[in-house]
């Protein structure tokens, strides 16, 4: 298969989204974006790191260091970081649960990809830290973080509690921790919380080892179709959510059954849409309870409309990495399909905007951001490149 233009301009924006920081989310500065953000930053670095490019596997390297040096004393690292006079932000409202999985994520597959070792000899402190405070934060010693609202990467949305996807994220940090250090208790912890997600997060005829009480009746109204979104005391998220059920693929989560299940919700609602998939599904209208909740939650002003932004809309980046899940898992077909979807639509008006309506299929984002280009990158590196597996196979 070979590199197509659209992947070649990714690649361009990545050089051009370079700093002496670090990568920065976009080229242009718009609501905080031309910052080295620590998901968006460790993302991009994985995609260049892929792409096998000298100059960007030197900007993957220095923005592990920004984000590393820029740890807070306590573990939780930093939300984004300013390439122009490196001052750090640690959030919002919420700080961010996901940023210390990511940041060992990104740290580990460079040790994995480059072959050295150097980063990770001098952050493993930074390292014991993360999963530290990741360990304060499940609260209860039950080995599920629970996520504050506006603390993961879909920040202006409804969930809070234990969200699976950053349970995943959490998971994959700890398995790539291991396979680098050989350290027995992250592969002992990575276990216990595989163990946990394949208890709680999945709608079975008898609930088993069920993490609390309340999920024993909420988790009637849960799919069979796909891996549940996340539980709080209160309630269940049952809406699709793209990131999480993607990473149960590529993280092996589950067994056959559940596997083929998830793979052909994909299919079916790739069949309807035609598109790229939205991160969560079905769009929250007007008309419904959680609009109520959804509506207050921005920054900068509300952009979770029906279609838009976290609310059905359609992200180049989470879209990649669901072309590497359905390659793995012998969806090939789907897959080329599903990555021509995100090259026709990094090539709309706004290049490289960070995410589409989820109806109309215009862009609704910020445009030229980086990691767009890495969804692409990521995708079609899945299908060239044999060093993909070393950062998805724990063997």
């Amino acid at each position: 298969m070979l590199k197509s233009q659209s992947y070649n301009l990714a690649i361009e924006l990545l050089r051009a989204a370079s700093t002496p920081y670090g990568f920065v989310a976009a080229v242009h500065e718009h609501d905080n974006y031309k910052r080295v953000w620590t998901r968006d930053g460790v993302i991009t670095s994985i995609a260049a790191l892929l792409s096998g490019e000298d100059t960007l596997i030197h900007t993957a390297k220095i923005t592990i260091e920004t984000l590393f040096n820029k740890q807070n004393k306590n573990g939780f690292m930093p939300s984004n970081v300013s390439p122009i006079d490196g001052t750090a932000s640690y959030g919002g409202t919420t700080g961010r649960a996901d940023n210390p999985s990511w940041a060992v994520i990104g740290l580990a597959c460079y040790t994995i990809l480059t072959r050295d070792n150097s980063l990770w000899d001098k952050y493993k402190s930074e390292v014991d830290k993360c999963f530290s405070v990741l360990e304060c934060w499940e609260y209860n010693g039950k080995h599920l973080v629970y996520v504050p609202q506006s603390g993961d990467w879909a920040d202006e949305y409804i969930q809070h509690g234990y969200i699976l996807f950053d349970q995943l994220l959490r998971l994959w940090a700890l398995r790539l921790a291991s396979k680098v250090s050989n350290k027995q208790e992250w592969k002992d912890k990575a276990m216990l919380i595989t163990n946990s997600i394949e208890s709680n997060y999945w709608k079975y005829n008898e609930q088993k080892n069920a993490y609390a009480g309340n999920l024993l009746h909420q988790l009637k109204d849960a799919s069979t179709h796909y891996w549940l979104m996340g539980f709080n005391p209160a309630r269940i998220y049952k809406y699709f959510d793209l990131q999480a059920n993607t990473f149960c693929l590529l993280l092996g989560i589950g067994s056959d059954d559940q596997k083929n299940n998830v793979l052909a919700y994909i299919k079916n609602l790739y069949e309807e849409k035609r598109s790229m998939l939205p991160s969560f599904y079905p769009t929250i209208e007007e008309t419904d309870v959680d609009m109520h909740e959804l509506v207050n939650n921005h920054a900068y002003g509300f952009r979770n409309k029906p279609g838009y932004f976290h609310n059905g809309g359609l992200w180049a980046v989470w879209n990649g990495w669901l072309v590497a899940a359905l390659n793995l898992s012998g969806e090939a077909d789907l897959a080329k399909t599903l990555l021509a979807e995100i090259n026709e639509a990094n090539k709309k008006d706004d290049a490289f905007n960070e995410c589409l309506h989820g109806s109309t299929k215009n862009p609704c984002g910020v445009p030229n951001c980086t990691w767009s280009a890495a969804g692409a990158i990521i995708g079609e590196q899945a299908f060239i490149n044999r060093d993909f597996n070393k950062i998805l196979s724990f063997n």
